[in-house]
């Protein structure tokens, strides 16, 4: 908006001016429809698939849901510690805080663009005593109070645009929010599920070292006794001085993601722990994992919002670039102020000290050395950059999602077998446990059979925490829970409007 003059004396002339200016209002306003939003190449845009590979579901059109509520959907795993967990990192995480402290600055930048839209009014006082030239040095006291008010017609539109511009840089924030709160709730999970699992791995690992414990003291009363020779004793010490050092490595694993957790729920790790639930066999090793409902995809990408922040942002960019271009066109501001001037302040408020002025300013630039061009180069590579963004936003999200589906059904098949394979170890051990009371096979072969038993349960405690991993990056992948999933899905790769 341009400065108005705050001098108090009437313009020469008054408002008799103003029809004068009527030819050059009317070549404005035809020159302000020229200025419009830069159009999006469909062919920019990445290339939908009819279906997912990885399930029977094809794309239907619905509106975009980045703002539904995406309900409490960890609590599929049907676990209160994971309850508590969410409910601490969604008070008190800091990323949380961080995103929600830009939206808030977001928005005041809104509120901002919007004001520049508005007539601008103000009061205004002063005082002044000076010496004119030729006035032998006398000098003389000017005392003014009045109101001023000024106003830009938006002829090309660029106010409105960046109102639209500062509103959708709103929105973006918004989405990146809740992006940022469903990472939040996505890692909290992840790591405490995580060391779940791992709970339950050492949990198997430390009653293995205790079966070789046992197993030692009655090697080492028969070496005593003569039955066996030393070489027994010393394969059954290396079983158990091994199995208790990959102990001590799974205790450093839980400590780190503990330790993780601590930072992700907004708490110093040196004051946060978390018990070992497999201790009170709150984890068995063969529950199953949450099913994904059939034909679920179908509703995939209309609540991501990393997908809606990048759209948002595309939008931004087509306004940016129609605000450069608006450069190009003329501007108008009126003005007028009216007040009471005076010498002495007992004749301040006399009507014959009144003073007011109006005024119309506007302006074309004519020559700038290319600087409003190179906005307009500047705004076009924003959007082209917006563009790709958005773009590679798309393609990582039909990834993401391709990625935990496969992930889930190759895994759901290597539970499987690898469950045969430990029922198949555990006869194995059984067998040879038999055998080796019998004295029909060595003490290495009944060893043999127990470091592979565990080798296999430990492979399916592996497997059942990728599981519970998968699941979650579903979860992610999907942009939330699948109890809260709108009935259709968004073309995430239709051109913003």
């Amino acid at each position: 908006m341009h400065k108005h003059n705050n001098d108090l004396r009437p313009a020469p002339g008054g408002p008799a001016r103003f029809p004068r200016l009527a030819p050059l209002l009317f070549a404005a306003l035809v020159l302000a429809g020229c200025a419009t939003p830069q159009a999006i190449d469909p062919a920019a845009l990445p290339a939908v698939p009819a279906a997912f590979k990885e399930a029977d579901a094809r794309w239907t059109v619905a509106a975009p849901a980045d703002t539904q509520d995406r309900g409490a959907w960890w609590q599929l795993f049907a676990d209160p510690v994971l309850d508590d967990l969410a409910r601490r990192a969604a008070a008190q995480n800091a990323d949380l805080q961080l995103a929600a402290a830009r939206l808030a600055q977001a928005r005041a930048l809104l509120r901002s663009s919007e004001a520049n839209r508005r007539p601008q009014l103000g009061l205004q006082a002063g005082a002044a005593r000076q010496a004119e030239p030729g006035a032998r040095g006398v000098a003389e006291t000017a005392i003014n109070v009045g109101a001023t008010f000024s106003y830009e017609l938006d002829l090309a539109g660029r106010l409105s645009a960046s109102a639209r511009a500062a509103t959708l840089d709103a929105q973006a924030r918004e989405a990146l929010l809740q992006s940022t709160r469903l990472m939040v709730q996505a890692d909290v999970a992840q790591a405490y599920l995580a060391l779940r699992a791992l709970d339950s791995e050492r949990r198997l690992v430390r009653d293995t070292a205790g079966a070789y414990r046992d197993t030692l003291r009655l090697t080492e009363r028969r070496y005593e006794a003569g039955d066996v020779a030393e070489l027994d004793v010393a394969r059954v010490r290396t079983e158990l001085a091994s199995t208790e050092a990959e102990a001590v490595a799974l205790d450093r694993r839980r400590a780190e993601l503990e330790h993780a957790i601590a930072v992700l729920v907004g708490e110093p790790a040196s004051g946060f722990a978390l018990a070992d639930l497999s201790a009170s066999g709150n984890l068995p090793p063969s529950a199953e994992p949450p099913q994904v409902p059939p034909g679920l995809p179908s509703t995939v990408l209309a609540r991501r919002p990393d997908v809606a922040a990048a759209q948002r942002g595309l939008m931004a960019a087509q306004e940016r670039v129609g605000i450069a271009r608006a450069a190009w066109f003329p501007s108008l501001s009126l003005t007028a102020n009216g007040g009471h001037a005076s010498s002495e302040l007992s004749d301040l408020f006399k009507w014959s000290a009144r003073a007011w002025g109006v005024g119309a300013l506007l302006s074309l630039p004519v020559f700038d050395g290319g600087r409003r061009e190179a906005g307009v180069q500047s705004a076009q590579a924003e959007l082209d950059a917006a563009l790709a963004s958005y773009r590679q936003q798309v393609l990582v999200a039909f990834r993401e999602v391709e990625d935990q589906l496969s992930g889930l059904r190759l895994l759901a098949q290597q539970s499987q077998l690898q469950q045969q394979a430990v029922e198949s170890a555990s006869r194995a051990t059984a067998l040879s446990a038999s055998r080796y009371r019998n004295g029909l096979v060595s003490q290495l072969e009944l060893l043999d059979a127990q470091r592979s038993e565990l080798r296999n349960r430990r492979q399916a405690l592996v497997v059942r925490a990728a599981q519970d991993q998968a699941t979650v990056g579903l979860v992610r992948a999907l942009g939330g829970g699948w109890e809260a999933a709108p009935a259709g899905s968004v073309n995430p790769a239709t051109a913003p409007g």
